[in-house]
């Protein structure tokens, strides 16, 4: 009876003291059409798991130095999951239900015949491939529920808890984060003087220039309407200023063009700065939200860094409700997108 890996070659490695029994797995295995890597021991196997990861360990028990149960435990402590097929003469149901109670993902008794191994090996892979296949499903559903639909950006609802987040991690280790808040000048004109889907192509594209100037360690959010968040990790005001900077003069300079409709469109901008002591992700906004005010209010397209209370005095805030009101915004928006596509 042939057993046929799946389409994508699996790497396996051995764990076994005893050379006849595992040269006689290499072979099974390797005809079988499996990438193999022998260990005769378990300490040597953990050495080698790291650099060959593999997708399929199968590890005798009774080992000196380091047993399979041991080796096994040691590797569910592990962030990479690898799928472990337990090995023993011991026929004991203590023995069994220990390896299984720490995560083995199947157990074969010795003596056993190479067709019922090689049974499981494949069987343990494909249930293997569909765990990935969930976690990758489970994964793509948690980005559509944090993400905008309309640019990809993070909502405010998941934001919020990024936003916690940093602060604390400031406060602990002593660092800064910076919060951005940039809303586009004068935006009502794009869909005043095109369709709304001009107006969504708009936005889309910004959302792209975010992206393409953050870090990885950085946080974008599309916040309202045509406003955006952004909080850039670990950034005192002087790199803030400049990422803002930068920010600003690239979208002034982008030709937003699609369909026979191209406008050309500037951005106001405010930077709040916080070590993470005394503020919550409330008054952290407010504050971002106060210095995009005054950057409106001292002629737009340009950006302003909150520099204290003091800004309370220079006339009234365009926003400072609290956020709920943007969460609320956000889904009816949502909700009227998914009419429209309906």
């Amino acid at each position: 009876m042939t057993f046929q890996p799946s389409e994508d070659v699996k790497r396996v490695l051995l764990v076994e003291d005893e050379p006849h029994i595992l040269e006689l797995l290499r072979l099974s295995l390797s005809e079988a059409g499996y990438i193999v890597k022998t260990a005769d021991s378990a300490l040597a196997a953990m050495n080698i798991i790291s650099q060959f990861q593999p997708h399929l360990v199968i590890t005798d028990n009774d080992m000196p130095e380091m047993s399979g149960l041991e080796m096994l435990q040691e590797l569910r402590t592990e962030e990479n999951y690898v799928t472990v097929i337990f090995v023993s003469g011991n026929s004991q149901l203590d023995v069994i239900l220990g390896a299984l109670n720490s995560g083995a993902d199947d157990y074969i008794r010795k003596p056993f015949r190479i067709e019922e191994l090689l049974a499981r090996v494949a069987n343990s892979l494909r249930n293997n491939d569909l765990h990935r296949d969930l976690l990758s499903a489970n994964q793509r559903l948690l980005e559509l529920v944090d993400r905008d639909y309309l640019t990809g950006l993070y909502n405010m609802r998941s934001m919020f808890d990024k936003i916690e987040y940093e602060l604390k991690r400031c406060r602990r280790f002593k660092r800064t984060v910076a919060c951005i808040m940039m809303d586009m000048d004068h935006f009502k004109t794009v869909n005043d003087g095109n369709d709304h889907l001009f107006g969504s192509f708009v936005l889309k594209e910004v959302g792209r220039l975010i992206k393409e100037n953050i870090r990885e360690i950085d946080f974008a959010a599309r916040y309202g309407g045509d406003e955006f968040l952004i909080i850039l990790t670990e950034t005192e005001e002087e790199g803030a200023m400049a990422f803002s900077e930068r920010l600003r003069k690239a979208i002034e300079a982008y030709h937003f063009q699609d369909r026979g409709s191209s406008i050309e469109l500037t951005v106001s901008i405010g930077v709040a700065i916080s070590d993470g002591n005394g503020v919550d992700p409330e008054h952290f906004l407010l504050k971002a939200d106060k210095a995009l005010y005054l950057s409106k209010e001292q002629g737009r397209n340009r950006v302003t860094v909150y520099k204290g209370e003091s800004l309370a005095d220079r006339g009234k805030f365009h926003k400072t409700d609290e956020v709920d009101e943007a969460l609320e915004a956000e889904l009816v928006e949502q909700e009227l997108g998914h009419e429209d596509s309906n």
